[in-house]
């Protein structure tokens, strides 16, 4: 039975060019997106023939959309009774690879292009004024606060900074529960339900809460915007 891997395992399979991605999906789904360097073999075209390109020396990693797509377990059993020696599933998929802000090819208009990867970032024992100094020349006029494993507990915007008492803290003061996005979100819909909602800016986390960025509808403010999805 082929062994399931995560995205670490995957990353360590391919170092070095020891392993090769394959992507079962129908050709316009791996056009769209897909892991760089990776094949197209559609389960539905995975024959011996196909099979014979695959290098036989080299781990076969397979993968297709996410964990509820289930062609990616079908096709590591397919490539096994093929006789392929060492093929590892990588069950959770590509969606998982871009959400934790790993690179993609093909043209997909995702998250992940247009991310600020530089916002200010506060940690929950920054006092406060520290944080509003910093503020004063960025664009997009609020700072993610992290723990230190880089998690996001909360934002620090002008509503935070108006409303603190002296001497708090970026921990005390900050917004918490902030709504966040996925590198792999498509920009077209956010853009429409950042419009609608009138934001200008959203915070861009892995699966894991650990900060990516920022990505903002441009970093010029106006009246009644608000900068977060909280």
């Amino acid at each position: 039975m082929a062994v399931v891997v995560d995205r670490a395992a995957v990353g360590e399979l391919l170092e070095g060019g020891r392993a090769q991605l394959v992507e079962v999906l129908p050709r316009a789904e791996y056009d769209w997106a897909h892991l760089p360097g990776a094949v197209n073999l559609p389960l539905k075209e995975l024959d011996g023939s196909a099979a014979g390109g695959l290098d036989r020396d080299r781990p076969v990693v397979v993968y297709c959309h996410d964990w509820l797509c289930d062609l990616s377990p079908r096709a590591a059993r397919r490539l096994e009774r093929l006789g392929l020696p060492e093929v590892y599933d990588y069950a959770a998929g590509k969606m998982d690879w871009i959400a934790g802000a790993l690179p993609y090819e093909g043209h997909a208009a995702l998250v992940l292009q247009a991310v600020r990867r530089d916002p200010v970032v506060a940690d929950l024992e920054d006092p406060l004024q520290e944080v509003a100094d910093r503020l004063i020349a960025d664009p997009a006029g609020v700072a993610v606060v992290v723990d230190r494993d880089g998690v996001v507990e909360g934002l620090v915007g002008p509503r935070e900074l108006k409303d603190a008492e002296p001497g708090v803290r970026a921990g005390q003061a900050m917004r918490f529960g902030v709504t966040t996005v996925r590198p792999s979100e498509e920009l077209e819909g956010l853009g429409r339900r950042m419009e609608r909602a009138r934001v200008r800016h959203v915070v861009v986390t892995r699966p894991d809460g650990t900060l990516v960025g920022l990505y903002g509808l441009g970093d010029l403010r106006a009246p009644g915007w608000e900068p977060d999805l909280g």
